[in-house]
């Protein structure tokens, strides 16, 4: 009965949340309840919730204070010179700028929110896709492909919903895996030079006129033009757009008119620090040498920098008011997911349903493939995560395959890691909001999208998969 009734509650949250009929949140609170009600056990709801809010408390800590800091970094133009050099770099090839792209998302990514790091790289590469007519649908593409090997850092998302799902440490699950996402990184920028050089293909060798070539700034202000309203020229030189790229590359076409409203990284704003600029880098690579080195829990190394990015770059209470309140949404809607989600993982594991679920899948899986759940995890990670929410896959779905795992001897450890690699394909999934920033600002179909992208992301997925067993991470 156990059984049944956790699959039905895990099926009914995915439902809901899919349709869009509940929020995460509510979903994540409202549904258990009362599913715990419905097995009789309504009377221990408050215990179970007490104790998963004590395991979860941790983790939340870590994502709010990293949202902070990498918001403040952000705020304060650590990553400007980043931006600023990879256009200096892209010039007017297409190879460059696809590749460009991909590195720009990366880098962006570290604040660890989808929506930002979209909303940073469209500003700044989107004048440069239109002008010199490159598919939009390959910057989507790219872009996306890498924020979901970027988004598994700890403070993304996924990571922490594993560690929260099946109480371990982030750090204990991420750091050991960074060789294979590296690999996967590496194999995101290899894709970009192979779309790249077929857009160089297509369009023939570019030239900027001089003119052009100036400070960056007014590409990543301006509305898709330069300042001085000067054009670039191709000289063509074969390529007619034909095959499998022509459909995108022709919907990347527009007019002049659609470059407005992008504003990017205002090289003007009120909260740039430059005098602090070698402050605020040094202390990112401490702090991220410190997690990497493990020196201190993950939570408190954060906790500690946002503390003390906030004081330096903001030393008047107001102006410290004021970066808060900036983030204070995505710090919200974070904590307050994790927080809600210890209604699901104390009601799933208190009452049972997650050992007699994990008893009947057992049973399902043929004895020769128990000591493979790892490998399964990953493989399922893939359609699974792009098929459902991160909520769904990691609050319903990796504390069973967990437990499935563990009567063949397969570390949790190993379950959360292999969880991870379905991240890629993940961040083009129509469930995920920040996708819709993406397309929406690059002007692309969220169905172009979807075509052109699914089978890049799904083999840079395996990539990460094969690189985790190669390492023996997974």
């Amino acid at each position: 009965m156990l059984t049944i009734l956790g699959f039905a509650m895990i099926a009914t949250f995915l439902v809901l949340i899919m349709m869009k009929k509940m929020s995460p949140i509510a979903a994540l609170v409202l549904i258990p309840a009362l599913f715990c009600v419905a097995v009789g056990q309504g009377a221990k709801l408050g215990d179970y919730v007490i104790d998963g809010v004590g395991n979860l408390a941790p983790t939340a800590a870590m994502l709010m204070f990293a949202i902070v800091y990498f918001g403040v970094m952000i705020d304060v133009g650590l990553f400007d010179p980043i931006v600023r050099g990879i256009l200096r770099f892209c010039k007017a090839d297409p190879m460059r700028i696809v590749v460009g792209t991909a590195v720009l998302a990366a880098i962006v990514s570290l604040d660890g929110d989808g929506s930002t790091t979209f909303m940073i790289t469209v500003s700044a590469m989107y004048p440069l896709y239109k002008r010199l007519k490159m598919s939009l649908v390959v910057m989507t593409g790219v872009a996306a492909t890498a924020n979901g090997v970027m988004n598994t850092l700890p403070w993304g998302g996924p990571t922490a919903r594993a560690a929260t799902a099946l109480k371990l440490d982030a750090g204990d699950i991420f750091v050991p895996m960074i060789p294979a996402l590296g690999v996967g990184l590496l194999a995101v920028i290899l894709l970009a030079v192979v779309l790249g050089r077929r857009e160089r293909k297509r369009l023939g060798f570019l030239t900027l006129d001089e003119a052009m070539v100036q400070e960056p700034e007014t590409v990543l202000v301006g509305a898709g033009e330069a300042a001085d309203g000067s054009d670039r020229t191709r000289k063509t030189s074969g390529g007619t757009g034909t095959g499998a790229d022509a459909e995108p590359a022709a919907a990347a076409h527009g007019d002049a008119d659609d470059d407005e409203g992008f504003k990017g990284l205002d090289p003007n704003r009120a909260t740039l620090r430059p005098k602090l600029y070698w402050f605020n880098a040094g202390l990112t690579v401490a702090l991220l040498t410190a997690m990497i080195m493990e020196l201190m829990p993950i939570p408190v190394l954060f906790l500690l920098g946002a503390a003390l990015a906030l004081t330096v770059n903001f030393p008047h209470m107001p102006d410290q008011r004021a970066r808060i309140a900036a983030h204070a949404d995505n710090v919200l809607n974070v904590s307050g997911m994790v927080f809600a989600a210890a209604v699901f993982t104390g009601v799933l594991s208190g009452t049972g349903m997650v050992e007699h679920m994990a008893d009947w899948l057992v049973g399902a899986i043929p004895d020769g493939m128990g000591p493979h759940m790892a490998i399964i995890t990953g493989i399922l990670s893939i359609p699974l995560t792009y098929f459902m929410s991160n909520d769904g896959f990691y609050f319903g779905v990796v504390p069973v395959l967990a437990e499935a795992g563990a009567a063949h001897g397969v570390s949790p450890l190993e379950i959360a890691r292999a969880s991870l690699v379905g991240q890629p394909l993940h961040m083009s999934s129509p469930l995920v909001p920040a996708v819709y920033v993406l397309v929406g600002m690059a002007k692309v179909e969220f169905g172009d999208h979807t075509r052109f992208t699914v089978k890049w992301a799904a083999l840079t997925s395996l990539v990460v998969l094969c690189a985790g067993l190669l390492f023996g991470i997974i």
